[in-house]
């Protein structure tokens, strides 16, 4: 019997188990496994053409699952003999309800009870600089002793930033304040078509280097550890390489939260991405000034089509059961776009040319190379990332020369993986450190090797950075008279859509 990826929650109910329908979605996997080795380690096709063929074929089994039909998926047939046809009902008014909401733009049902500032992004700190790109947030300390060398925190401006502080049970800037870290984070402004021209040195310069100014003259005397995720992650790593080569001193430690820095296994993310697309894709950047929302949000669901199109389908429309929002669907929804020249320059020299890993990106006209950075790195990968492969991630001790790097890799996804916090059991992590002088370990072998451990990876990431933040002093204040509190966290610039 052939048993569903375990990602995969199509088939999970018992009834799928009895005839006629264990021949449905036993027959499913057998196609589903076919197609797999028909479209897998062909002689003569480059990678990616065979990628492409194996995604194609995927996607199309998806939209043919017996799970996605009336007729053939057993738990909506029983539900819809139950009901009387009740849920069918309800499902067809739950499709109005999201097509009359998509196109009059108003959020999906049930995302109007999440508000930023009221019951999400609600840790209590400053706005105390903003430019055209960024606000700077210092939270206010809880503790009356914190770490002497405070944390930056660089989200990736693909999201808001507030996915690392949603709620007060799951925010990971909250977990911070809370076992005495200060903790500074980058709010992004969220550009609109006036802001074509702006590029990735831009928000290097005027995000990252403009925060660690600022901090600087607050804390004068102490390194800052400099947290990136996303595409924050591969900026901060830029930053520092370019911060490395030119004798800059001011980082302690960088950790990457799912952030790649070696593009070379960049996962399906890749099958959107050669010389036609991103012709095409600029093109249409160039017209529109911006990458908007609903272009980049397709490109997401569609990587992740059977968990955010079909089992949607499925649960709203055929068992009328309305998927309940949590803040992270509320967050996701709340999307942000992003600007021509940005957004072509990471592309190109990123993921196409992969530049910064093979050490032909330029930073103020130079060369940056990772093998320069010679501070202790945290790297966290998660298990079932569509956007940044944990291997990809890995790749990082491959080609940095740091004296000490960390890497752990945590279950869940791109975000949920790194939205862990400790009151989530049943989650479980893998950690483990290359030392200067250490001999190279591929993934698997990693993989095999190291020990499973159970619970949020939270505590052993505070346990690292607690251990090389310096001895405790009193809490400082918020701002200075230089740079005065402008508003409440989190700000303006979150709001804006």
């Amino acid at each position: 019997m052939y048993e569903p990826l375990p990602q995969d929650r199509r088939f999970r109910d018992p009834a799928w188990r009895y005839f006629p329908y264990n021949l449905l979605y036993q027959g499913f996997l057998l196609q589903q496994q076919w197609w797999h080795n028909a479209t897998t380690g062909l002689r003569g096709l480059s990678p990616h053409h065979e990628q492409a063929v194996e995604f194609g074929a995927r996607q199309w089994l998806d939209v043919f699952s017996p799970s996605n039909f009336l007729l053939t998926n057993p738990t909506v047939l029983k539900k819809t003999f139950e009901s009387a046809s009740a849920n069918l009902v309800q499902g067809l008014q739950h499709c109005c309800e999201d097509i009359q909401n998509h196109y009059l733009g108003k959020r999906p049902v049930g995302a109007e009870q999440y508000v930023v500032g009221q019951n999400i992004a609600i840790t209590p700190g400053k706005v105390i600089y903003r430019n055209h790109l960024i606000e700077l947030i210092q939270y206010i300390p809880t503790t009356e002793r914190v770490h002497a060398m405070p944390i930056l925190i660089v989200p990736a401006w693909i999201m808001k930033y507030y996915i690392l502080d949603l709620s007060p049970h799951n925010s990971l800037v909250k977990y911070l304040v809370d076992h005495g870290h200060t903790v500074f984070i980058i709010s992004w402004r969220n550009p609109t078509p006036d802001d074509r021209d702006i590029g990735m040195d831009d928000y290097r310069q005027q995000g990252i280097l403009a925060s660690l100014d600022i901090i600087e003259h607050l804390f004068p005397s102490q390194k800052v550890h400099a947290v990136g995720y996303c595409l924050g992650g591969t900026l901060l790593a830029i930053t520092a390489s370019a911060m490395a080569r030119d004798g800059d001193n001011r980082l302690a430690s960088m950790t990457l939260f799912a952030a790649q820095t070696d593009f070379r296994e960049a996962g399906e993310l890749m099958l959107f991405i050669d010389e036609k697309q991103l012709a095409f894709l600029e093109d249409l950047m160039w017209a529109q000034g911006i990458l908007d929302t609903k272009q980049m949000s397709g490109v997401f669901q569609i990587l992740r089509s059977n968990d955010l199109i079909w089992s949607r389908i499925v649960n709203e429309y055929l068992l009328g059961k309305r998927q309940p929002i949590n803040d992270l669907l509320a967050w996701n929804i709340d999307a942000t776009r992003m600007p021509y020249r940005m957004h072509s320059e990471y592309l190109r020299h990123l993921f196409l040319n992969n530049d910064l890993a093979e050490g032909r990106l330029r930073v103020d006209g130079r060369p940056v190379a990772l093998s320069d950075i010679q501070i202790p790195i945290f790297c966290v990968g998660t298990e079932w990332d569509h956007v940044a492969p944990w291997r990809s991630t890995y790749r990082l001790l491959l080609i940095a020369d740091a004296p000490e790097i960390t890497f752990l890799l945590t279950s869940g996804g791109h975000n949920a993986g790194i939205i862990s916090p400790p009151e989530q059991s049943h989650r479980h992590y893998r950690i483990a450190t290359a030392c200067e002088g250490d001999s190279y370990i591929d993934p698997d072998t990693w993989l095999e090797r190291t020990v499973i451990k159970s619970g949020s990876w939270w505590a052993a990431w505070q346990s690292w950075l607690a251990t090389r933040s310096g001895s405790l002093i009193k809490a400082p204040g918020v701002g200075s008279q230089t740079y005065p509190p402008l508003e409440d966290a989190p700000g303006s610039y979150v709001r804006k859509t």
